[in-house]
């Protein structure tokens, strides 16, 4: 069964929050950061992103950057820009869009729960990327941005939030990317603990977005316990802070694929060898969207076409067979496109669906791509089956939006 603690967090003051919050670290990239920090000098993204107050082209792996995100958060400390809980609390953490809001609790996760498959993957990770942030949650001695996490939704849990947010949010603010998010702290001892024992009966946590992230901040954990003679198991570093949301109130987003090439086939020949796994429907110039499972759209040469799979493409009795971005890349991008590693290979990229069909297009129109595939997107049903099964999604399958807010809470482990 789950762990899931309270802890005294670090928050910032409400009339800074606004500025303080940043998107997380892997949703920009240098350039894009250092615009968005601009000179304002509550932006988490100093320490998040610390090379935007270095020379532009640092080495990002470097020393220098990962001591000035130590020394960044420390001083936002000794400003005020972050300002401790008295005691260890829950948080309800919101966000919303359109019509839609949903609600995560923050806590603390267990160590032993990552390392003992209690928290379930979908994605693998990569070293380099693990050992950044691992680097990061060393330098720092902190969990600087939460994790994101889902579980089965629980109607004892979901009665606890309906309750704490009938009073009004300590942070409440719409970011300039149009997203909303509303943060509530759970002080009440015994609503603590009752929420504690309720997530001990939540068997498993899913990790829905941050596989980095969740990574290492558990083999931080790890490391700590391995190197302390002393160990108890209570010690802060057994934790890592997490925003953990009911399944039924996420929506994962279809993330696109675009091509640079059709591997040496004119437009008529790859159109004709994509007939024997699919049925090709022209749609025209106008944007058209998947509506169903097994259907994927194509832009090719200012043209829209809907594929629909063909029955013996798919295996909807297996976890990874049912999933579109397998049938695309056994039919289309390994024997055709020969596109044989999402991962490595530079002649495809990916295109997360909150950018719209319209960026597709973009960037086939442009000339940069010569085709792009979109997707209708995995539900969240398919990514538990996939983690309880063991099995891995293929790279680049789930986009989950909006993303979470950084500097909203930040977890110390001293």
């Amino acid at each position: 069964m789950a762990i899931f603690k309270p802890f005294r967090g670090y928050r910032p003051p409400k009339e800074i929050v606004k500025d303080l919050a940043s998107r997380p670290y892997d949703v920009l990239d240098s350039a894009e950061a250092r615009e968005e920090a601009g000179d304002n000098k509550y932006s988490f993204l100093r320490v998040v992103k610390p090379e935007v107050e270095l020379p532009e082209g640092i080495d990002l792996y470097s020393q220098q950057v990962y001591d000035k995100a130590r020394e960044n958060f420390r001083r936002f400390i000794e400003q005020g820009y972050l300002v401790r809980d008295e005691k260890p609390n829950f948080y309800v953490y919101a966000q919303s869009w359109g019509e839609k809001t949903q609600y995560g609790i923050v806590g603390c996760a267990g160590v032993e729960d990552y390392m003992n498959d209690i928290i379930k993957k979908h994605e693998l990770t990569r070293p380099d990327k693990e050992e950044d942030r691992m680097k990061h949650v060393r330098i720092t001695n902190a969990n600087a941005e939460p994790v994101f996490f889902t579980y089965p939704k629980q109607q004892a849990i979901d009665a606890i939030v309906e309750k704490v947010i009938q009073n009004p949010p300590v942070y409440d603010f719409v970011a300039d990317d149009g997203f909303g998010h509303h943060f509530w702290v759970i002080e009440d001892d015994a609503v603590i603990k009752e929420l504690e024992k309720l997530f001990s009966g939540v068997k498993y946590f899913y990790v829905a977005d941050g596989h980095h992230r969740t990574a290492a901040a558990a083999l931080v954990g790890n490391e700590k316990k391995e190197n302390n003679p002393n160990h108890t198991g209570n010690e802060p570093y057994n934790f890592f802070m997490a925003v953990v949301f009911p399944d039924e109130q996420l929506t994962i987003i279809d993330y696109n694929r675009v091509v640079k090439d059709l591997n040496g086939l004119s437009k008529e020949d790859f159109l004709a060898r994509l007939e024997k796994d699919f049925e090709i429907v022209n749609k025209g110039t106008s944007e058209y969207k998947p509506a169903e499972l097994h259907e994927m759209s194509m832009y090719l040469e200012g043209e829209w076409y809907s594929m629909k799979a063909r029955p013996h493409t798919y295996d909807d009795s297996d976890p990874i067979g049912v999933l579109d971005v397998t049938i695309l890349s056994n039919t289309v991008l390994e024997p055709l496109l020969n596109i044989r590693n999402l991962r490595t290979d530079k002649r495809i990229d990916f295109v997360g669906g909150i950018r719209g069909l319209g960026e597709l297009k973009r960037r086939v129109d442009s000339g940069e791509m010569k085709v792009a595939f979109a997707l209708y997107p995995v539900s969240m049903k398919q990514l538990i089956d996939i983690a309880d099964t063991g099995n891995i999604m293929p790279p680049k399958t789930t986009w989950f939006e909006p993303k979470l807010r950084s500097g909203l809470v930040v977890n110390s482990l001293d």
